[in-house]
């Protein structure tokens, strides 16, 4: 017996360019072709023949078995069997499979079991490394995430519609905190309040990838080697791990840090060259910043990603890991602030400000790099064509003014050559000069589009609380909980109110680094490229005689 899985789409989805997506439309019906993708997607087949990724949310899965009748068609090479019998049991058979099909195409299975490629052979306790980004909150106050034998979910991320905000009453409510060994202090800068930094700055570098193989050459993978700057001892990982990373850090800090998403996964040509270089750049973005991060960098999941003896040392620091309670709001009962406690009316009017300028600042994103998108077009299409064409014209007046046999022709003809030569290098050049400046433009402002897209997340889990504080005294009066119920939650909504004061400075203090030294190798690769453009457009003019 074998089946095949098709689907009806519940919502529609509009595919982002160059991520492998396919666009679908709600009511839709798609044939699966590969439900191993992991991380909340699976590939999918339209109608019109057209291959993609789909979300795993955004689908019903129905599943078609089909019944293997050979068993009865080989009847006809047993003796001693009646032909008229076998004729009329193989009729019977394939009305049995017929009206089996019919039926189950009706059938909407509960759920796709979905088993990861990359996982069959260390998925350690058997759990699924669920993603972030389930239908409701938990009791500890956590995004949902799979379950021991559920699928990974949508990331939170990508997908923000399909979570809800978790419950801050498990935080708010909570009267005795312990901070234990992993105390997150926040004290006053010179900008306000802020992490504690380390005195050395984590880096590491992503780099020599190489492919690998298993199941006797069935399986293939990309094995990363980062080298962090404290040890500078290499370790290897596969994108898998870096997923995991991932989930670990949405898991555990989501809900005060915003952890941008992962590059996207790819379905095909993911070991090809340029892929591969492409992929590396931006795992060494992604892990920069994580590294750049004192709370991030400090976390014990971390810590285990970069300095992992052995095997065994990473399995056992990975089970660790996926059963740390301190996750979700949670997070917050770590927070120590030694800062004076804050009005609720303070904390709201901070709320509001962070809110309009991430709001604002995805707008600026967003148009930044359509305009940049636009033009890269432009470069290596209409504007590379035009110089082509102007090229080409001088060179035909040339050919046309060779024709003359006027004796005094031949130092302008020359010239004219030149010229269009000149034009159709300077083609090449506007074709080009993208990779060299825009490239580093366009891939920055695709990291803070991504970062930019969690921080609507993280700031909801503060207007939450802030509503829940606001409720307190009908709370009160009501007497659902105490005058002390409301103080401690008064007090604990500071202590978030700090923690997302020292994000957001840490994020400025970042962005005015990351947009200065951005925009400034920009112009200089601008100036470059106009002063190349310049000097071929002198040497032209010099082929000139002046008369």
């Amino acid at each position: 017996m074998e089946s095949i899985c098709c689907a009806q789409v519940l919502y529609d989805f509009t595919a982002e360019p160059g991520n492998n997506e396919l666009t679908v439309q709600e009511g839709e019906i798609l044939t699966l072709t590969n439900q191993s993708i992991g991380s909340g997607w699976v590939e999918a087949r339209n109608s019109r023949g057209n291959v993609g990724l789909v979300p795993e949310d955004y689908i019903e899965v129905k599943t078609i078995l089909i019944i293997s009748f050979v068993f009865v068609i080989s009847l006809l090479y047993l003796e001693h069997i009646d032909f008229d019998i076998h004729r009329s049991l193989v009729f019977q058979s394939v009305i049995l499979l017929l009206s089996v099909m019919v039926i189950l195409c009706h059938m909407a299975v509960g759920s796709v079991y979905s088993f990861d490629e990359e996982w069959d052979d260390d998925s350690d306790d058997g759990k699924s490394t669920g993603g972030y980004g389930g239908s409701q909150a938990e009791e500890g106050g956590t995004m949902q995430r799979g379950g021991a034998h559920s699928t990974m979910k949508l990331s939170l991320n990508k997908f923000p519609g399909f979570s809800k905000t978790p419950n801050p009453e498990v935080y708010l409510l909570t009267k005795h905190i312990s901070k234990g060994d992993d105390r997150l202090p926040i004290y006053m800068g010179e900008v306000g309040p802020v992490w504690l930094y380390p005195q050395i700055q984590l880096d590491c570098v992503v780099a020599d990838p190489k492919k690998g193989s298993k199941m006797y050459g069935l399986k293939s993978y990309i094995e990363y080697q980062i080298t962090p700057n404290t040890t500078n001892r290499p370790v290897n990982h596969r994108y898998k791990h870096f997923d995991w990373l991932y989930e670990r850090l949405v898991e555990k800090f989501a809900c005060a840090l915003p952890i941008p998403c992962l590059p996207d996964k790819q379905v095909t040509g993911r070991f090809e060259e340029e892929f591969i270089k492409m992929r590396m750049e931006r795992l060494q973005g992604w892990m920069s910043r994580m590294c750049r991060h004192p709370v991030i960098s400090n976390s014990d999941v971390f810590q285990l990603f970069l300095n992992y003896r052995d095997e065994k040392e990473w399995k056992l620091g990975k089970r660790k890991a996926e059963k740390d309670e301190i996750v979700g709001v949670k997070i917050f009962s770590n927070i120590d602030p030694e800062l004076p406690e804050l009005d609720p009316a303070q904390v709201e009017q901070k709320y509001e400000m962070y809110s309009q300028f991430t709001r604002s600042m995805d707008n600026s994103v967003k148009e930044l790099l359509a305009v940049g998108h636009l033009h890269w077009k432009r470069c290596t299409g209409p504007l590379q064509k035009e110089y082509r064409q102007i090229g080409k014209a001088f060179q035909n007046l040339s050919s046309v003014f060779n024709t003359s046999a006027y004796p005094r022709e031949y130092t302008l003809k020359e010239a004219l050559t030149a010229t269009g030569k000149t034009y159709e290098e300077i083609a090449e050049i506007v074709a080009g000069q993208p990779k060299k400046d825009l490239h580093f433009l366009m891939e920055t402002n695709h990291e803070y589009k991504g970062l930019l897209g969690c921080f609507p997340d993280t700031i909801a889990v503060h207007k939450a609380a802030i509503d829940k504080v606001k409720e307190a005294d009908h709370l009160v009066v009501m007497n659902k909980i105490s005058q002390q119920d409301k103080l401690i939650m008064e007090k604990n909504l500071s202590t978030m109110s700090y923690a997302l004061q020292a994000e957001m400075n840490h994020f400025h203090s970042n962005r005015i680094y990351d947009y200065n030294r951005l925009v400034q190798f920009y112009l200089e690769e601008q100036v470059k490229f106009y002063e190349t453009i310049a000097e071929k457009l002198k040497k032209a003019l010099g082929q000139y005689t002046t008369m």
